[in-house]
């Protein structure tokens, strides 16, 4: 029996705001349930013995120093800006959201 059912991805998908076909829910259906087999497979091994890590190469990252320099005033900022509003960029509504 599959881990994952056709209804439970039809749900995934509205969650997602996805537009999903008929066939396309049998085939994410098959799919999402072989990864899962996967995972269970993979979470079944014996990791007692590894020692927790987050980097298995050792490497180190280089970095420079964090130094502060001088940024840009607020004039300088929207110096170059199609329209401002106090020291703030005005940019169109996005998403038809109100205030």
């Amino acid at each position: 029996m599959p881990d994952i059912s056709r209804d439970e991805v039809a749900h995934l998908a509205r969650l997602s705001h996805l537009d999903v076909t008929e066939a396309e829910l049998d085939e994410f259906a098959a799919q999402l349930d072989t990864i899962l087999g996967f995972v269970k497979t993979v979470s079944e091994v014996n990791t007692d013995d590894v020692p927790a890590m987050a980097n298995l190469t050792g490497v180190v990252n280089v970095v420079r120093p964090d130094v502060v320099v001088p940024g840009l005033t607020p004039a300088q900022a929207l110096a170059g800006a199609p329209a401002t509003e106090d020291t703030r960029f005005v940019a169109p509504q996005i998403l038809g959201e109100e205030q």
